[in-house]
């Protein structure tokens, strides 16, 4: 059983550090990718409505998201 061992400021603010750097590294491939594709993705998916390409994208974040989560993990 876990209890409470989370609450130790260790625990806390680790875990919080490790949350913050994958969020930039989310956001820095997200860019990335943006910049590699011939278009706007975020232009395209608000603006023109491309359902299809915001299917592929939120696929794209959802392995993004996979692959650092394991990452962090170790």
């Amino acid at each position: 059983m876990m209890g409470i061992e989370w609450l130790r400021p260790g625990a806390f603010f680790g875990s919080m550090i490790y949350a913050l750097i994958g969020v930039g590294v989310f956001w820095l491939c997200f860019v990335i990718i943006d910049k590699l594709t011939p278009y706007d993705l975020w232009g395209e998916i608000v603006e023109h409505k491309n359902v299809a390409l915001a299917i592929v994208v939120g696929a794209m974040c959802i392995a993004i998201g996979l692959i650092i989560s394991a990452a962090v993990q170790g």
